[in-house]
């Protein structure tokens, strides 16, 4: 049996205020290919189908369209539900959108209720699919039957439901479990467009949870990875923060064979977009032809000039017209004495000297002779206006 491991679709998400919904058709199309191409039996969707809980219309009908294709391409899609979904309304008409293919596990009460699917074998034998959504301790704890509110405890306590159903089904036959889990496994490296399971890392769960299952599909890093040749992140399809810059997006292709081995192949999408991660002075970076393939990527920009150039973004964008962020990390500012703007204003003699230090402080240069002239016209003004008062 052939799967197709994926997660952290994000559909509906932007990337720094531009919106990538069109992207995201890009990707199910590149998906559907594939499906249609490899003969994919079963689409693995491990959890973040969505970027929120209540996504717009036009972000559902992209989910209702690709799962529409998908199963017309002649694969199953089981799905489960990850951090940034609602559990509840990902998984409205489950029973109903079973028959046609699509098997979504988002309910506490279908942990151990897997996804059966006939593998091709002399022994015959069956591939159970099972579905772990996002469990957030404090509000599943008491009815998985937990004291303790941790992400590890709700987990193990997940997965022995899996377990106990799985030594079931093996007194009557062959089983290959499958497991999708949308949590942080230890060994995963985190990128900065995943949210926090828990703060300081102690929400990650222990690998050897999922020792003894055929495959573990892991959802909510967003980096492909490998944690052991059976218990893998996909990764998401798409790049969601400039941090993820390096990453080449794809999935991973899974062939289950019939003594219960595995074999992996990875598979890559096409990127819309490149990502540039820029630094150095706003000259070099307008001159320097070694920055021309950056031209047509979104840009994340540091300037290390020792003063805040003026009009910088409008510089740069004419060169790097999808320059979406633009920081500031001066050459030697660590080695620089800064005193607070207190401290400043306390030693500020008169009005036009308070507003020169201002700029001064919020930009790290000091005004112009232009902008010192339209300062003291100004302030002459409101004098003036007083007085008349």
């Amino acid at each position: 049996m052939r799967l197709l491991h994926t997660s952290d679709w994000h559909l509906g998400r932007s990337f720094h205020g531009v919106g990538m919904l069109q992207a995201q058709r890009s990707f199910v199309d590149q998906l559907v290919s594939l499906v249609e191409a490899e003969s994919v039996d079963v689409v693995l969707i491990a959890g973040d189908v969505y970027d929120r809980a209540l996504p717009g219309l036009d972000v559902v009908k992209l989910l209702d369209d690709a799962l529409v294709r998908i199963t017309q391409a002649g694969a199953a899609v089981v799905l489960t539900s990850g951090n940034h979904d609602s559990a509840i309304r990902l998984g409205f008409a489950s029973r109903l959108l079973e028959r046609g293919g699509v098997h979504l596990r988002t309910r506490i009460e279908e942990l151990d209720v897997p996804v059966v699917l006939p593998i091709d074998t002399e022994a015959g034998g069956e591939v159970a699919v099972y579905g772990i959504p996002y469990l957030e301790p404090r509000l599943v704890a008491d009815r998985l039957g937990v004291d303790n509110a941790s992400h590890f405890d709700v987990t193990q306590k997940a997965v022995e439901r899996i377990r106990r159903d799985v030594e079931r089904r093996r007194e009557s036959g062959l089983v290959y479990p499958v497991v999708l889990a949308h949590t942080f496994a230890s060994g995963g490296i985190t990128s900065e467009s995943e949210r926090d399971l828990s703060i300081g890392g102690l929400g990650a769960v222990p690998l050897d949870l999922f020792d003894g299952f055929a495959y573990t599909a892991l959802g909510h890093l967003h980096g492909r990875q490998e944690l052991a040749p059976n218990v893998r992140y996909s990764g998401s399809p798409l790049a969601y923060s400039f941090s993820e810059a390096k990453h080449h997006k794809g999935a991973w292709l899974v062939d289950l064979d019939a003594d219960g081995g595995i074999d992996v192949r990875e598979i890559t999408w096409e990127a819309p977009h490149v990502l540039a991660v820029l630094r150095g002075t706003l000259s070099d970076l307008l001159a320097a032809e070694t920055h021309a393939w950056a031209e047509s990527a979104y840009c994340q920009i540091t300037l290390t000039d020792a003063q805040r150039p003026a009009q910088a973004m409008e510089q740069l964008r004419a060169r790097f017209p999808d320059t979406l962020v633009l920081a500031f990390d001066p050459e030697g500012a660590e080695a620089k004495t800064k005193s607070s703007y207190s401290s400043r204003l306390a030693g500020a003699v008169d009005d036009l000297d308070v507003c020169c230090g201002f700029l001064q402080h919020v930009r790290d240069r000091g005004a112009g002779t232009a902008e010192e002239t339209a300062l003291r016209e100004a302030l002459e003004a409101v004098r003036l206006e007083e007085a008349e008062l």
